[in-house]
């Protein structure tokens, strides 16, 4: 994982496994937002295995897809009610990290 610090709340990665959130609560994140569509590559983990994981290990995790055509309206609400409702820091995580990191600065214009 290549985790990548925005600010004190906020962190950003590409894809991740559900082993990888064993590290991901060591290292202090409390939530998670899942920025990538279901099945946008061959082999990629589901959106359900990586929230079963996180579940078990007491993360807060929501799924806010980000297609290929970029961050719209529903997805950007759907990150301000996450970044309203779960407690932080939070990691952002889609293919690469562009997308959430995309996605967390147009909330965060949205939330004034």
């Amino acid at each position: 994982m290549d985790i990548r610090q925005i600010n004190d709340e906020y962190s950003v990665t590409g894809q991740i496994l559900p082993s990888d959130l064993d590290q991901i609560k060591a290292l202090g994140f409390k939530s998670i937002v899942c920025n990538r569509p279901d099945e946008e590559e061959p082999g990629q983990p589901s959106f359900a295995e990586i929230a079963a994981r996180a579940k078990e290990l007491g993360l807060d995790i929501a799924h806010v897809p980000v297609g290929r055509m970029g961050v719209d309206a529903e997805a950007v609400k759907g990150m301000v009610d996450a970044l309203d409702e779960f407690p932080r820091p939070m990691l952002g995580y889609c293919r690469s990290g562009a997308r959430s990191t995309a996605i967390y600065e147009k909330s965060l214009h949205l939330r004034g």
